[in-house]
């Protein structure tokens, strides 16, 4: 069975929503999934595919809770090289900063040696009211 660490970076709840989404999804395709609303590294299996689902904040910053998650990322001494990811950045594209905080991780993660899975997928919600149902399609493209 494949396992997948569903990791939310979220001011408003969004984020969560879209991350309790996934999982259910993904628990469909036979994966055994974990959610991750206050990330710790310590927690998260590095042999389980990470999901992110990250909204961005003000200035294209990152959301209260998962700061710390960052910070221990940068940190961190020890290779996440095994790590393969993929990250649902959610923003709303009025502002220069849309998105930020995905695209922000999505370095950060390639920077430390981990695999991008799958492309990263911007939901805006000026154009998607339901965050939910392009993060649904863009999964059910590349893991079916």
């Amino acid at each position: 069975m494949k396992n997948a660490s569903i990791i939310t970076g979220s001011t408003l709840g969004g984020a969560e929503y879209v991350g309790d989404h996934i999982a259910d999804l993904l628990e469909e395709m036979d994966f055994t999934t974990d959610i991750h609303n206050q990330p710790n590294l310590d927690e998260i299996d590095n042999s389980s595919l990470w999901i992110v689902v990250v909204s961005t904040h003000g200035a294209g910053d990152y959301p209260d809770n998962i700061k710390p998650f960052i910070q221990q990322l940068i940190e961190n001494n020890t290779s996440i090289s095994k790590v393969k990811f993929a990250i649902v950045a959610i923003g709303d594209s009025s502002y220069d900063t849309f998105c930020a905080a995905g695209k922000s991780l999505q370095n950060t993660l390639l920077k430390l040696g981990a695999t991008e899975e799958f492309p990263l997928l911007e939901i805006d919600v000026t154009q998607h009211s339901i965050p939910e149902e392009p993060a649904e399609l863009w999964l059910k493209e590349y893991i079916c």
